[in-house]
């Protein structure tokens, strides 16, 4: 069976609930993210310094997503009922069968918790048990290693770097470590979660 393109849908996990990012979300994420440096840090996008800029990186990230180039979701925490990040579906090739999982952020206390392995673990299920695809990879900072420990916690393969491969927005260059989970490994992960090993 060949893979299907992702589209917007809602996915329900233990500790998170992903729907479609819309404009309405903007007001929270503003509360949950914005002005914080540390959040926006190795994102390819500088800190929304008010609901303002923040509404136009989510029209940016939106019209993306109308090209067919990404698909993006809202991290909602179980118990909370507003948005506390987002992460996205980018760098899709159908022929491939292959796509990335990045843009991601959650505000600062979700940082390294199960709400943001969660989030990679959902978009893991839909993209091998729905869609069908054969590679999911992530592409991260060298010196993002947040990201590196969450990468590594849901079973991810490092196989970069890419070096001098993305200049970052202050002007210097970033290696990227890219990891990766090809659909044959997927399962062994997916007892994992249902034993209540990960997040």
């Amino acid at each position: 069976m060949s893979s299907q393109p992702p589209a917007p849908v809602v996915l329900d996990g233990r500790h998170i609930r992903l729907e479609p990012l819309v404009p309405a979300h903007v007001p929270d994420l503003q509360l949950a993210g914005g002005n914080d440096d540390e959040v926006w840090r190795w994102l390819p996008a500088l800190t929304p310094r008010s609901e303002a800029e923040m509404g136009r990186l989510v029209e940016q990230r939106l019209a993306q997503q109308a090209a067919g180039e990404a698909v993006l979701f809202a991290v909602i925490p179980r118990g909370v009922f507003r948005p506390v990040g987002w992460i996205a579906y980018l760098d899709i090739s159908v022929p491939d069968e292959r796509l990335d999982i990045g843009w991601d952020w959650v505000a600062r206390p979700y940082r390294n918790t199960a709400v943001a392995v969660e989030a990679h673990l959902l978009l893991l299920y839909h993209a091998f048990e729905a869609l069908r695809f054969g590679r999911v990879q992530w592409q991260v900072d060298h010196q993002d290693y947040t990201a590196q420990t969450v990468m590594t916690r849901i079973g991810g393969r490092r196989e970069g770097p890419l070096r001098r491969h993305v200049r970052r927005l202050d002007g210097s260059w970033r290696d990227t470590v890219v990891y990766s989970l090809l659909a044959p490994e997927w399962p062994p992960l997916k007892e994992r979660v249902r034993a209540g090993l990960l997040p």
